[in-house]
Order: structure tokens, then C-alpha cells, then sequence
């Protein structure tokens, strides 16, 4: 019986210790990205993409679309998309769950973190920005501006350009004159301001 458990003790004792002894896959040669190497004459580990090369998923390359800029550079002024009442629907849910913290529902920069000591952002009424073009607005929410971060990990592309006709809504709504009224709706306005 003692030579059985001495046996079987020997046998676990063994399986236990070869067990263990492999750690190829934890003692392999690598290199940890962004440290520097001797093995490539440029001293980095990392290698530089190829030339035309394109991460799958990350060809953008409507710069319209994806940087609010035309080829010149310049932020342009056209959606690069319909906007419909969904989408300006899509922006006023977006705008209220990343913008109103600092700009308030109204776009007027009287937000939470504002009266709590937050650098108060310019109102979207003022003349300045009632006036730049729609890439503008499109860039600074992309790049951030001044005390703004960027959200262009936050925010997807579509969703900044629906955030940008909310704006634009709300500058409407806020700037309107009875002129902004079709003639046709005009004498409704009339009738519903006198019941």
C-alpha cells in the first residue's frame, strides 16, 4: 500500500513540474509597439504602413463627408446628405446627450458644467456662428475648438452632421421673423396669435 501512494505521489509530482516547465508563448521574442529596436536601421519596432494602404473600415475618403471639407480646404456648406426630419430628430437626441452639458437645450452656452465654473461657450445665435458654414461647425465638433475637446470618438460622422442641422434648426428658432414663414401659413399665425 506504502509503495502504491509513493508511487502515485511520484507520478503527480512529476505531471505537476512538466507541467509548467513550457512558457514559450511568455518568453518569446516580440516587440512591444512604439519601443525603440536595433534591429530595424530606423531604431523603431513598429514598421510604417505601406503606401496606399487603407485600414479596413477606414478608406474615408469623402473629405466632405468625414472632415466638413471641400478639396480646396475650405469647410463647405452643403449636408452631404438629405436632411430630413429624422435626421434633425437624430441630431437633437445626439445634441442633447453630448452638447447641452456646456451649450444648454437652447444652444445659448448656459449649461450645467457652465454655472458650475466651466469656460462658457459662445452662443450659437451670435452673428459669427449663425453665419460660418455648416463643415465649420462639422470641424469643431470633429477637432474641438478652443476649451472644446473633440468628439469624433464619441460622436460617428453621420450623427456630427445630424447635430449640425439641430443646430441650425435651433438657430432658426431662435432668430425666426414672419418672413421665415411661408405666405401660405402666414394667415395662421395671424388667426392663432389672436384667439
Amino acid at each position: 500500500m506504502r509503495i502504491k501512494t509513493l508511487a502515485g505521489s511520484a507520478l503527480l509530482a512529476a505531471v505537476l513540474l512538466t507541467s509548467a516547465c513550457r512558457q514559450d508563448m511568455h518568453d518569446q521574442p516580440k516587440y512591444i509597439p512604439l519601443r525603440p529596436s536595433d534591429f530595424f536601421a530606423d531604431g523603431r519596432s513598429e514598421r510604417q504602413l505601406i503606401d496606399g494602404t487603407v485600414a479596413r473600415g477606414r478608406l474615408d475618403d469623402d473629405t466632405a463627408y468625414f472632415q466638413g471639407k471641400g478639396p480646396d480646404g475650405k469647410p463647405v456648406n452643403d449636408f452631404p446628405f438629405p436632411v430630413t426630419k429624422e435626421v434633425i430628430q437624430r441630431g437633437q437626441e445626439r445634441f442633447n446627450i453630448y452638447c447641452t452639458p456646456c451649450h444648454d437645450r437652447l444652444g445659448n452656452g448656459d449649461g450645467m458644467i457652465v454655472r458650475r465654473g466651466y469656460r462658457k461657450p459662445p452662443s450659437y445665435h451670435i452673428d459669427r456662428l449663425r453665419t460660418v458654414p455648416n463643415g465649420y461647425i462639422y470641424d469643431v465638433i470633429s477637432n474641438g475648438f478652443g476649451a472644446m475637446p473633440d468628439y469624433a470618438a464619441q460622436v460617428a460622422p453621420r450623427d456630427r452632421w445630424a447635430i449640425v442641422a439641430y443646430i441650425r434648426a435651433l438657430q432658426l428658432s431662435q432668430n425666426a421673423s414672419v418672413n421665415d414663414v411661408p405666405a401660405d401659413a402666414r394667415g395662421q399665425l395671424q388667426q392663432g396669435g389672436a384667439q
